[in-house]
């Protein structure tokens, strides 16, 4: 399969600095910082980035999943809200709430549930958020 790439810089210290993002596509290069994260600065941040990755990924998981039943949706829309908070020992993410309208011509309600639950159960994204392994190749320049 294939693998995407994003890279991020970021000069001077965590309150002060600031960093650039960039998607390996080209499709979006732009600035983060201590205040895009934690306050509203401009710019964007990780849990932006997040919040669309999974919006997206759900919303093809979605309408893959809805496919395979026998169902051709006309419209899907997705948002994803990623909530970073203080914990004990730094930084967490600790929800990511999925909100999601569907125009699906022929389906019941509870069929529909059941197609979105399994969706965002079965979503890429979603598994990776759940606790995927972490690995890093750190090195001194």
């Amino acid at each position: 399969m294939v693998t995407r790439k994003a890279d991020a810089e970021w000069t001077g210290d965590l309150n002060n600095g600031s960093g650039k993002i960039a998607l390996g596509s080209g499709a979006y290069s732009g600035p983060y910082s201590f205040k895009s994260r934690f306050e509203s600065g401009t710019g964007t941040n990780p849990e932006e980035l997040l919040a669309a990755a999974h919006a997206g990924c759900f919303t093809m998981a979605l309408s893959a999943a809805l496919s395979c039943e026998g169902f051709s949706p006309t419209k899907l829309s997705t948002s994803a809200a990623v909530k970073l908070d203080e914990v004990t020992n730094g930084f967490a993410i600790t929800t990511i709430a999925l909100s999601t309208e569907a125009q699906v011509p022929g389906i019941d309600e509870a069929k529909f549930q059941e197609i979105a639950d399994t969706a965002k159960t079965n979503c890429p994204v979603s598994k990776a958020l759940a606790g995927a392994e972490i690995t890093l190749n750190a090195k001194l320049v």
